[in-house]
């Protein structure tokens, strides 16, 4: 791959891939220990919420931030607060002092600091890679990303047999202070700066600089409801499927795997349409989900899943870099922390109406409706957004609204300037 070799971006992915293996790792040892602390599966339910309400109702505003201030210096600032606060967390655990609700407090405050580090860090993107190579990078990216969230919870066991959770809590704050180094040696090209605006100002800009690419809202709005009836089915959907933790833990490890494999592939295979792809996508995912129910046997869900799990990198690896191509540099962050946000409400509500789904109908049919529903879904998006371009002839395809976003949006390279940002 071309982009490993590129010193900035290879230090990108390797900080962030480290970053979200502690991710992962955190995820399932909060989860671990609020059960352990309580044996009851509303605590678990209560420290998940914790982790995505705080990202739902400030990611957006946080990301006005990462628009108006350094990315990078933003990046950083944000991993050394999360390590400090894992060190105050592991300083608990040391003297016996947690409890749930400490942990709850412990983890919603880790949400709530780390807000406009994913706008950040997509938003820097551009600033590091040419636009010719924003789709290789994001599916680079999503690789690292994928790959350690899923290795990070299967670490988790041999911690705690040679060790033990406090030392499971203290890796992660280590992950977050390597992923601030490797931050801090990038080299970033400026972006042109933009005249200082008050938070309500520049929201509002923000959202009208979204609203004014239909086609980019569009796919915003589809991928957020898509994922509010997709993914609560991956966990309360699949294990009331199967039944077996085994065979449950199994399953995800195949979907988590075709993953990375996916957003593998998208990294070498040039997309045109990123628009159209990134809601199709959702109607071939439902295509695949939508039989799931009726698998007779683990071997036909693995595949099954296997297939849901390839298609699901269509569904964001496009997005970003839609989003990246078409939104003016100014207003980047705060476009990328409307989707994070909205990913964080579906990822909360999406439980919920699985169980309730799962509840009326029973797993199997509700399998079934979730997949009819992904389908009818983009096929709507999909005639939406052919509607829109008709009625837009001039907008440009992806490699021409990159070169122009590239050009008025930054300024020379490093090596072109002989200096970088720091």
């Amino acid at each position: 791959m071309t982009l490993l070799k590129d010193r900035d971006f290879l230090l990108l992915f390797a900080g962030q891939g480290i970053s979200r293996f502690g991710d992962g790792m955190f995820t399932a040892t909060t989860a671990w220990l609020a059960w352990s602390l309580t044996h009851d599966p509303a605590a678990v339910a209560l420290v998940t919420v914790a982790a995505y309400a705080p990202a739902f109702a400030t990611t957006f505003v946080a990301a006005s931030y990462a628009d108006r201030y350094d990315r990078r210096r933003l990046m950083i600032l944000t991993d050394v607060l999360r390590a400090a606060l894992v060190a105050v967390t592991v300083g608990l655990f040391a003297f016996g002092s947690m409890n749930l609700t400490l942990l709850v407090a412990a983890t919603a405050l880790l949400a709530l600091v780390g807000a406009p580090f994913a706008p950040a860090r997509n938003a820097i993107v551009p600033q590091i890679v040419p636009p010719a190579l924003l789709q290789q990078a994001n599916g680079l990216l999503q690789v690292a990303f994928r790959a350690a969230f899923f290795v990070g919870p299967l670490v988790l066991a041999p911690v705690l047999a040679v060790a033990s959770l406090t030392a499971a809590v203290a890796l992660n704050g280590l992950t977050f202070l390597l992923s601030a180094a490797a931050v801090a040696a990038l080299r970033v090209r400026a972006p042109v700066s933009s005249r200082a605006t008050g938070l309500r100002s520049d929201l509002a800009a923000g959202l009208r600089a979204v609203r004014s690419q239909p086609d980019v809202l569009l796919v915003i709005v589809t991928f957020v409801l898509a994922l509010t009836l997709t993914s609560g089915f991956l966990t309360v959907g699949l294990v009331a499927l199967v039944g077996q933790g085994g065979e449950y833990g199994l399953l995800l490890g195949v979907a988590g795997l075709a993953e990375v494999a996916g957003a593998l592939l998208l990294s070498r295979i040039p997309i045109r349409r990123l628009a159209l792809v990134a809601v199709l996508a959702w109607a071939l995912l439902g295509v695949f989900r939508l039989p799931l129910g009726l698998a007779a046997s683990p071997v036909v869900a693995a595949a099954l899943l296997a297939l849901t799990g390839l298609a699901s990198a269509l569904t964001d690896i496009p997005l970003i870099a839609l989003v990246q191509q078409r939104i003016a540099d100014g207003h980047l962050a705060k476009a990328l922390g409307l989707w994070e946000a909205g990913i964080a409400g579906a990822l909360a509500v999406s439980p919920f109406i699985a169980s309730t789904t799962i509840s009326l109908v029973g797993a199997r049919a509700a399998f079934m409706l979730s997949g009819a529903a992904l389908v009818a879904l983009a096929v709507v998006a999909a005639t939406i957004l052919a509607a829109t371009t008709v009625r837009q002839p001039g907008l440009p395809d992806s490699r021409t609204g990159a070169a122009d976003r590239d050009r008025r949006g930054f300024i020379a390279s490093p090596d072109e300037e002989g200096s970088s940002t720091r």
